[in-house]
């Protein structure tokens, strides 16, 4: 491959495209000129940005914008309509298996089985991702000590509390060791502690093990507080980047909530997607 000093050239990405070999890009996620169509309606209408390793990147806008629908397409549910996304140096069109294992997932909505233990629960996932057992037994004990469950791992899910159930998925996620952890509302509807307790862990994750965290939230301090970079997206178009200072500067806005309504304006929206549908895209992920 003859890569141009300081990047590559088309005829490299050309030879990435055709033969599906993994790019040896830089960025974890690569996303360049994205769109999806349902029909007549444009969801994500020729968005780009990148993640680097490590990063810790807030993808924020209202109801019906568009990130549930590009959070889709990143994960291998849905296919683009046009466009080019990169994650890990995959394809999540032509390699969803490599794509796969780079990543884990907190839905917003709950997706542990309740008629289930903690244990059983991590076991049931560490089975689909195809975890070794010795590795898997260590992982889930590390993992669940790391959250504070370790002593309820024999009891029923049903039993928790919805902050339990939260610590208990994002232990889930990263059994697998993924490269890439994707959260979608992580913390709706929990309280600070519990809410503080989550983002310190998956912050020290993030730094410790250069572990890529792409959210979104409507927690908007949340954002300020624990995201490098941001990308704001309305109607399907991203309409700012940056950090969050950035942002606040941009809009000359105290709060990033204040910069975000600044960009976005005052209207309420629909949902974007049921709770049915992120169960639907739950089983997709772990049955192809």
């Amino acid at each position: 491959m003859n890569a141009r000093r300081g990047g590559f050239g088309a005829a490299d990405i050309r030879f990435f495209q055709e033969t599906g070999e993994r790019s040896s890009m830089n960025e974890m996620i690569e996303v360049r000129d994205l769109v999806k169509n349902f029909g007549d309606f444009c969801a994500v209408d020729h968005i780009s940005f990148s993640v680097p390793p490590g990063r810790i990147f807030g993808f924020l806008g209202p109801n019906g914008a568009g990130k549930t629908t590009t959070i889709k397409m990143l994960t291998t549910v849905l296919h683009p309509s046009g466009g080019t996304i990169r994650v890990d140096g995959f394809d999540p069109v032509k390699q969803q298996g490599n794509v796969r294992r780079a990543f884990g997932i907190v839905f917003q909505d709950p997706s542990l089985d309740e008629e289930l233990t903690a244990l059983e629960n991590m076991n049931l996932h560490g089975v689909l991702y195809g975890v070794p057992a010795p590795e898997r037994k260590a992982q889930i004990e590390e993992l669940l000590r790391i959250v504070e469950l370790w002593d309820r791992r024999d009891d029923f899910v049903k039993q928790f509390s919805g902050g339990m159930k939260r610590r208990l998925e994002v232990a889930r996620a990263l059994l697998h060791r993924p490269k890439i952890l994707f959260l979608d509302e992580p913390t709706i509807g929990l309280d600070p502690q519990t809410r503080n307790h989550i983002w310190g862990y998956i912050q020290k994750m993030s730094r410790e093990q250069n572990v890529t965290v792409f959210f979104t939230t409507h927690y908007m301090e949340e954002a300020d507080r624990v995201a490098a970079d941001v990308a704001v997206i309305d109607h399907g178009k991203i309409i700012a980047q940056g950090s969050p200072a950035e942002l606040k500067e941009k809009t000359q806005s105290k709060t990033l909530e204040d910069a975000f309504i600044a960009l976005t304006g005052h209207t309420i929206r629909d949902e974007e997607g049921s709770s049915a549908d992120r169960m639907r895209m739950m089983r997709k992920v772990w049955r192809r």
